[in-house]
């Protein structure tokens, strides 16, 4: 049985149209996540460990105030087109779109104001809660009006996040979650003793700018198989690596399928990702830099979360040989994705 509440979190600021923020509360046996009516928000999720205790493993904020400035979209739903495109640009049916640039030359997540960043309608379900928006034509440069709904639901040690959109203009659509994970609990100094897998037999290599060169890579002999789970930490310094912010790239299937898994073996506590998406951007933190507090006033440095954020690949309006980025007017985009936590 899953338990629903919901409260009023705060209130946005008047420039930014005031309005209710409401947190909805979703409560199993074994999991308790809280979720915003901005940016439909997952701000916490407390998990088992092997001991039995509750920790909560995403990063954050304790209030408002933290959501309503800049911050790199901690829990947040990220839309229209979740990730980069490239100088903000791209054509459909013979007519140039542009973007604003908000990250170096090109446009990421949605731009200067994404779907994290308004308010959404939630309706309360007997296992989540089920948000809404009208994303008008010409929002941000896109075309089209766009209906979008976003349902969290929870049962047991799994909570699943629906995505689906119909528009009446043929525009490009990746939506995703932006979940900061830690594994040892949100706050903990680093995720170098996690173990990760993602289910990947070829990923794709970027430019300096984070854009894909278009060329589609084989994992094998390279630090991004990650095919065999790998202790982060030894895997970075074996491979002389940064961190990662790539997408890897998924078994084309409209099936549920297991893409991914993250691992703390000193908690027990474990993560598997099932998605129906094309596409996993693995985010290792690397832009996290201590100066964010977060909830608890504890400081978020540089590899103190990953993300595993499943969409479509970066750049696809610009890339034709990339699954198909396009919503047109009378289809549905609709696309699942499942977290399913445990403890051994």
């Amino acid at each position: 049985m899953t338990e629903v509440t919901r409260e009023v979190f705060g209130q946005m600021p008047r420039e930014e149209g005031g309005g209710a923020v409401e947190k909805f509360i979703l409560k199993s046996d074994s999991v308790k996540v809280e979720i915003l009516s901005l940016g439909c928000i997952i701000a916490a999720l407390e998990t088992k460990g092997r001991d039995g205790e509750f920790s909560d493993v995403v990063l954050g904020f304790d209030t408002l105030e933290g959501y309503t400035r800049k911050h790199p979209f901690f829990g947040t739903v990220v839309g229209r087109v979740a990730n980069r495109i490239a100088k903000g640009r791209f054509s459909m049916d013979g007519k140039e779109y542009q973007l604003f640039l908000n990250n170096g030359p090109n446009s990421l997540h949605g731009g200067a104001k994404g779907f994290d960043k308004v308010l959404w309608s939630p309706q309360v379900l007997p296992n989540g809660v089920c948000f809404f928006r009208l994303s008008p034509d010409g929002e941000e440069g896109y075309p089209g009006d766009l209906k979008v709904w976003v349902t969290y639901t929870l049962s047991g040690g799994e909570l699943a996040i629906n995505y689906r959109a119909q528009t009446s203009k043929t525009t490009p659509i990746s939506l995703t979650n932006h979940a900061y994970f830690n594994l040892a609990g949100q706050g903990s100094r680093d995720i170098y003793d996690h173990e990760i897998s993602i289910e990947a037999d070829s990923y794709l290599p970027v430019d300096d700018t984070k854009i894909p060169t278009g060329e589609v890579a084989t994992v094998q002999g390279t630090g991004f198989d990650l095919r065999q789970p790998v202790e982060l930490g030894k895997h970075l310094q074996k491979f002389h690596l940064d961190g990662f912010d790539h997408n890897f790239c998924l078994q084309q299937a409209q099936a549920r399928r297991l893409v991914a898994r993250a691992r703390h073996p000193p908690t027990g506590r474990a993560m598997e990702v099932h998605t129906t998406q094309p596409g996993i951007q693995f985010y290792t933190g690397n832009n996290l830099d201590g100066s964010l507090k977060g909830k608890g006033a504890v400081a978020y440095p540089k590899h103190s979360a990953f993300c595993l954020e499943t969409q479509n690949w970066p750049d696809a309006v610009n890339k034709p040989h990339f699954p198909n980025a396009l919503l047109r007017p009378g289809e549905e985009y609709n696309h699942t994705t499942w977290l399913v936590f445990s403890a051994a």
